[in-house]
């Protein structure tokens, strides 16, 4: 049988016992030219980094966070995890048909995430048939004519699901998301379901809109920037550039983190002489290691000491506000000494956060995944509203909301229609400029599509990008709901574990990258993103495709289109596919703030969208920004066990693995890793590099994780952290943040058995 999960045979761990205090310098510098000249000639890596989020150049496939509006480095706009993804899809090496003729998806089920990334891009379309071993070359008209059928002969359109990645442009899933309207569902279940789904659910309700309020010139006028849940060192290196700015302009940078993060104690900028050659910047002038998930507990007590202080700017909160008398009710009963014990700090460490807080106003709070992601998430992410609402912290110049975003455009997916419950004004929108009524059931987020798959209620599964099954909970659930469809469909720029567990029917349809010149029936094309801080810009491809056969993701959508809808809805789909310029039109008659579309996004560094917070509006049902109450409980966890959270290594992106080290960590050669306190390794008698199995029993199911080294790390007591998508089997489909339904991916109860 094909297994879901990535082998478990160790590859040979190393361990330095010195971790680095400082990210970058030059070991960044040589991580990122062994990537880049490791995967293609020298003249194709340098072409491709020069172009590298240049202003109209590479958007990076990797992160969100923004590029500057104004200068930009000319020879090095880009950070060591920039230069692995460019590495990753700008490679030469190519899984030609070839290639599947020699594998069977057995055998490469068999294989390394690691390894099967490292065999190069997709080259031709590809099709495996029930009963069949391998994948076979298959045209695109026979493709397309395959999909066609399956789509157009389920019962109804509920039947089909349509996921989406965060690499894909705005014209893509615009244009994917009219196509599948236009098909009859609100199926669209996308990657920000399993990640910031809980900041837009949060900010919408306090703030009126599910984006942050800052922008990068912001971090040079802050005060005070807060860092809660995010290891930035590895998943946003050009973070820390602007760390820098902002501390050498005086602002206090606090970090909240249950690992302590290299890239939050230093940085040695490469592009200053300091950076290379000196010691570099300390970032962090506080760093609270909480407890995984003591978040909440923390910024509740926050808020009290700014209450009984009375540090609170009384004059923006009458004017700015409501709900304030119930906020401020909650605290009778609140002891700060219980929230600080539950988060797993000081007094003494509460006090120092207490001293740079009710001093400054011009407070920056940004998050990530570390916050995202538990049963609570939507309430700590709105306890961090009602912290900066106090101080007066929202639509001023250097404060705000920053939820710091993961993938490229996952942001701007979800700003141009790729969500699951659209609005009516959206709807009115698409029956205004297209002429046929949408939809207005809401459609399955990521959880309600696994179940509907595993269910069998949905028999279609299509992936606009991404590893669909690697980046979900609960594995092996996952991979039954897959193999329960008729048929699956990746776009996929390179293979990966979701092409090889698959439905009775799968299909591998191969894309082109950011990297990759696109030429269509008008000419050379260029697509848009929107970054974290709401920039829409071009990005266009600067180098020849590795085949002819590889097909733009809007080309893709168009054709499917086409195909499946043919003149039903008196759109012409393939005219999108000739000229891009025709998606960005209708784009800007349907959503908000893109007038003038083409005009402006041609311009110098792109255009902001609307952002109301940072302007001081607040769109909300009573027109003012919202304090909100919110209950804290303590997760239970039973003698023997463990709060479990899982990470990134620094050679992966998302489900992306670059290679096998994670340097800021200091481990090499192994992912299969448990990190652990040595006082908790004492209690249970476990010796470094000790093999155990990983077990969760939420609901009364046994997940396992089998094979894993553990190793002592300075991490709280109670704690564990491992990478995913190795621990992903055990993270329960059915243990959700309440209000966004994000996996708790951050706070899975476990227990280790020797092995």
């Amino acid at each position: 049988m094909t297994s879901a999960q990535p082998p478990k045979d160790f590859t040979g761990i190393k361990q330095e016992p010195n971790t680095p205090q400082t990210a970058v310098g030059w070991p960044g510098i040589i991580a990122s030219v062994k990537h880049v000249f490791g995967a293609m000639p020298f003249g194709r890596g340098v072409k491709t980094l020069l172009s590298l989020n240049q202003k109209g150049g590479i958007d990076c496939p990797s992160c969100a966070w923004p590029d500057p509006d104004h200068h930009r480095s000319s020879i090095g706009e880009f950070c060591e995890n920039g230069a692995k993804a460019i590495a990753d899809e700008a490679t030469t090496r190519k899984a030609t048909p070839v290639f599947f003729q020699r594998y069977s998806v057995a055998e490469l089920a068999a294989k390394s995430d690691y390894w099967l990334g490292q065999q190069g891009r997709l080259t031709h379309p590809m099709v495996i048939k029930e009963g069949q071993t391998h994948y076979e070359k298959i045209s695109w008209e026979e493709a397309f004519g395959l999909i066609a059928t399956e789509l157009n002969e389920l019962n109804n359109p509920d039947e089909a699901i349509f996921y989406t990645s965060g690499r894909s442009s705005n014209e893509a899933a615009f244009l994917y998301q009219l196509f599948i309207r236009a098909f009859g569902t609100n199926n669209l279940p996308d990657c920000s379901n399993m990640c910031h789904e809980s900041s837009g659910v949060a900010l919408t309700e306090t703030l009126g809109l599910g984006k942050g309020s800052v922008t990068l010139d912001d971090f040079e006028k802050a005060e005070v920037i807060i860092i809660m849940g995010q290891n930035p060192g590895t998943n946003h290196p050009r973070m820390l550039t602007s760390l820098e700015k902002a501390k050498k302009n005086g602002a206090k940078i606090v970090a909240i983190n249950p690992l302590f993060e290299t890239g939050l104690l230093g940085f040695k900028n490469p592009q200053t002489m300091e950076g290379l050659f000196g010691k570099g910047t300390t970032l962090t002038d506080l760093y609270l290691q909480i407890r995984i998930n003591g978040d909440l507990a923390l910024l509740k007590a926050v808020c009290k000491r700014l209450v009984d202080q009375n540090a609170v700017d009384i004059e923006f909160i009458q004017k700015n506000t409501s709900n304030f008398e119930d906020f401020l009710a909650q605290f009778e009963n609140i002891e700060i000494g219980n929230l600080l014990t539950d988060a797993g700090i000081s007094e003494q460490q509460f006090d120092e956060l207490m001293n740079i807080l009710a001093t400054n106003s011009k407070i920056i709070v940004c998050w990530a995944m570390g916050l995202t992601q538990h049963k609570n998430s939507v309430s700590t992410i709105q306890e961090i509203v009602n912290l900066l609402l106090l101080r007066g912290a929202i639509g001023k110049e250097g404060a705000g909301t920053c939820p710091v975003r993961g993938h490229s455009n996952v942001q701007g997916d979800r700003t141009v229609g790729i969500m699951h419950k659209p609005s009516a004004a959206f709807n009115a929108a698409i029956q205004k400029n297209f002429g046929f009524r949408p939809p207005q059931q809401h459609g399955y987020d990521v959880v309600e599509a696994i179940e509907a798959m595993y269910e069998q209620r949905a028999k279609v599964f299509f992936a606009l990008g991404g590893n669909f099954l690697s980046a979900s909970p609960d594995t092996e659930y996952t991979a039954q709901a897959l193999q329960n469809c008729n048929l699956t469909v990746q776009v996929s720029t390179k293979l990966n574990r979701s092409h090889l567990i698959h439905g009775k029917t799968a299909l591998v349809l191969p894309c082109l990258g950011r990297t990759d010149k696109d030429f269509q029936k008008s000419g050379e094309q260029f697509v848009t993103t929107e970054n974290s801080m709401g920039v829409v810009q071009k990005s266009k491809g600067v180098l020849r495709p590795l085949s002819e056969d590889m097909m733009s993701e809007p080309a893709i959508v168009a054709h499917l289109a086409h195909g499946v809808l043919g003149n039903r809805h008196n759109i012409n789909w393939l005219s999108y596919a000739e000229d891009y310029r025709l998606i960005r039109e209708d784009i800007s008659k349907v959503i908000e703030g893109f007038k003038d579309y083409d005009k402006k996004v041609n311009e110098d560094g792109g255009f902001y969208l609307p952002n109301a917070p940072r302007e001081g509006k607040f769109k909300t049902s009573t027109g003012k920004a919202l304090f909100t109450v919110n209950q804290w409980e303590k997760i239970l966890v039973k003698e023997g066990e463990y709060l479990m959270m899982t990470i990134r290594s620094h050679d992966q992106f998302n489900t992306t693995v670059y290679g096998l080290n994670d340097r800021y960590r200091g481990i090499y050669n192994e992912r299969r890793i448990v990190f652990m306190n040595a006082q908790d390794m004492q209690k249970d008698g476990i010796e470094n590099y000790d093999k155990v199995n990983i077990i969760n029993e939420f609901g009364g199911i046994k997940r396992t994780a089998e094979s894993f080294l553990v190793v002592p790390y300075a991490i709280p007591r109670g704690c564990l952290a491992t990478y995913f998508p190795e621990a992903n089997v055990l993270v329960p489909l059915h243990s959700r943040a309440d209000g966004s339904q994000t996996p708790t991916s951050k706070s899975v109860v476990v227990r280790l058995e020797k092995s």
